[in-house]
């Protein structure tokens, strides 16, 4: 049993990276501009596609290069956050709140509709990557790791700092806070508050493109409706640690990942979706600011 505990931690740990990294997109757009992209779960559904496209078009060059097919996918999905802000947002900035959410959602229907259209309805995958598994002991119990779950949690790390890097130490990273701060303020002072929106939209994308790549070579399998589930609990995971906070989205990622691994595992793996919206519930009526997020103060 303890065995098996530490082995769904592990699995658990894995799987909430992941949602970190979408759930890095939610909190960034929401952060600057207040809204929720409800079209973000979608950009990882399309990383997927992308994923598998770009790993045939590898093998027909006789290419083998991983750090150039997790590129290639970062590039196009930036390009489609992108896009999203110019035809979903930008246009209804100064509209009422409840236009721009319309409007995402209309986009995520776009998306799913073009990815089935284009690619097919039907599940599709790919083949494994990395073979092998890693063992080791905690106790008396003996925890096995494959190598692709071990390459998960070093690149969710890796572009968990690099972001966090960029956002606190770099030109961008402090237009970014400033127009988060005050985005009227910040456009006095000089700020292209416009530029600033379309760049995080573009690096919120871009990490659902690297969750999209990651979970792909962990399971394999994807289909056009794969963004609507894992986008709902990476949104999940950005109220838990606090939408608009960084390190929030992250530590709310591992935290429903292992629960959901947890309950998964020792209760009922056919509920483990009920769980997780069950979980979200319970956060917006006890504590809807989240764990490292502030609660919202009026300004007179």
């Amino acid at each position: 049993m303890e065995a098996f505990f530490w082995q769904q931690m592990f699995n658990g740990l894995t799987l909430g990276a992941v949602y970190g990294l979408i759930a890095i997109g939610y909190t960034m757009v929401y952060g600057i501009i207040g809204m929720i992209n409800f079209a973000h779960g979608e950009v990882y559904m399309i990383s997927a596609y992308l994923c598998a496209i770009g790993l045939a078009l590898l093998s027909f060059f006789g290419v083998s290069s991983f750090p150039l097919l997790i590129f290639g996918t970062l590039v196009v999905t930036g390009v489609y956050g992108w896009v999203i802000e110019r035809i979903a947002y930008r246009p209804l900035r100064n509209s009422t709140r409840l236009a721009p959410l319309i409007s995402a959602i209309g986009m995520s229907l776009i998306l799913q509709n073009y990815a089935q259209i284009s690619q097919g309805p039907r599940q599709q995958g790919i083949p494994i990557l990395l073979d092998g598994v890693v063992k080791f002991s905690l106790g008396d119990s003996v925890v096995q790791l494959t190598y692709t779950k071990v390459f998960i949690l070093a690149a969710s790390l890796v572009g968990m700092l690099v972001l966090n890097w960029v956002i606190l130490h770099t030109r961008l990273g402090r237009m970014c806070r400033a127009t988060q701060q005050d985005r009227k303020m910040a456009a006095i002072l000089g700020i292209n508050t416009d530029r600033v929106i379309s760049a995080v939209f573009v690096i919120g994308a871009a990490m659902a493109g690297l969750a999209g790549v990651l979970i792909t070579m962990n399971y394999g399998t994807f289909d056009f409706y794969a963004g609507f589930i894992i986008g709902i609990k990476a949104f999940t995971a950005a109220v838990l640690g606090g939408i608009g906070s960084l390190p929030g989205a992250m530590l709310g990622g591992l935290i429903l990942g292992v629960a959901e691994a947890q309950f998964s595992g020792m209760v009922n793996s056919d509920y483990k979706d009920v769980f997780s919206f069950s979980l979200l519930v319970v956060i917006l009526i006890f504590r809807p600011q989240g764990l490292l997020g502030r609660p919202l103060v009026a300004k007179v």
